[in-house]
Parts: structure tokens; sequence; C-alpha cells
């Protein structure tokens, strides 16, 4: 059994530029911080856009999945979703999650739409498989940060700082290829290797 997951990888553009804005956060929410303020960053080469969380999977599923999912994205386009604003999980009075992602409005728009079917094609792939269905629905976006204590301050110094209210131009996502990640977890942090790649014309690449 291995731990694994389906997600889609960032361009080193779209890296880069995300690098930046965590090392604002981060100098901003050090500035003069106290001691019981606890926040994990995720290491820029990590992050990754995750559509569909696996866990222990079965190593004879890896290449009927990749059959699949090869299928389920045939005919299907590429989605492009521009990165422009910061948001926290689940409020700002008590963030636990400091992310990027899409604005408000491309979220009402016809990509947004396309992208929750894609979501759907993917999900419904997964269940035949034997794989729980997701209980929440898709809310596209990069994890930047995990707040595990000072919740309130983190909050609060984001509030002050006017940066939830500032628009990124951070560049784009393009929602396309699909790839199979497995998951291990070091005493540094998690270790993702990347076991396939789906495109949406359909084609794969294994690695």
């Amino acid at each position: 059994m291995i731990r694994a997951f389906l997600a889609v990888e960032l361009s080193d553009d779209l890296r880069n530029q995300i690098t930046l804005i965590q090392q604002d956060l981060r100098q901003r929410l050090g500035r003069e911080s106290p001691k019981d303020i606890r926040i994990t960053w995720v290491q820029p080469s990590s992050i990754h856009f995750t559509v569909k969380f696996l866990g222990d999977t079965d190593e004879e599923q890896i290449e009927p999945l990749r059959e699949a999912v090869q299928r389920a994205m045939a005919g299907h386009e590429a989605i492009h979703m521009p990165i422009e604003r910061l948001g926290v999980f689940p409020r700002l009075q008590q963030p636990r999650v400091l992310w990027v992602g899409p604005s408000e409005q491309w979220a009402q728009g016809d990509d947004a739409k396309r992208l929750a079917e894609r979501h759907r094609v993917v999900e419904d792939c997964c269940q035949a498989f034997g794989f729980a269905p997701e209980g929440r629905p898709l809310s596209p976006h990069l994890t930047l940060a995990r707040v595990k204590e000072g919740e309130r301050y983190v909050g609060q110094t984001l509030a002050k700082s006017g940066v939830m209210d500032r628009p990124l131009s951070s560049g784009v996502l393009t929602v396309e290829p699909i790839v199979l990640m497995k998951s291990e977890q070091r005493p540094t942090g998690s270790v993702y290797t990347k076991l396939w790649a789906v495109r949406t014309d359909g084609n794969c690449a294994m690695m």
C-alpha cells in the first residue's frame, strides 16, 4: 500500500512567485510575534493543487486508475486559473490555513464551472475504485502554511496589514496534466514522487 493523491503541479514561474508571497508573509508575521506562535510553512517545491486525496492505495490499482483517468480526461480542454488573492481557512478571526487562489469573480465564472465538472469526473473515476467521495465542494487553492498555534494573533496581523484586501498578480495555474503522486512521510516533511501524468488530450506519460 502507498499513500497517494491526484494533483496538478505548478510551473516554475508560478512557484517562484508564490515563494515571494511566502517570504513576504513570513516577514509580516515574524515581526514582534509572541513566542506561542507556531506556523508550518509548505516547502515551495511541495506546493501543488490537490484534485483528489486518495489515502492508502493498493499498488495494483495504480495502472487501472491511470487508464480510467486517461479515458475520463479525453476531450477536455486545459483550464487556466489565475492566482489573484490571499485567503484563509476557516475564517480570518481564527485562521488555520493560509492559501492563495483565484478571485471570487473567477470562482463565479465559466472556467470555475468547468473545473468543478472536471473534479466530478475525477471523483466518479475514484469512486469506481472504492475511494470515498469528497464530503465538501471543490475549493481551488494552493496551501502556503498551516497555523498550529496563535491563530488569533495571525488573523489580527493579517487584517491590520491590509494584505488580505490586495489583489495578487502571481501568474496562472494551468490545470493540466493531472498527476498521481505518492506521499511518504520523512522526519524533514512529506516527500512526493510522481508516478504518472495524464493530459487533457487523454495521453499519458509514465514516470
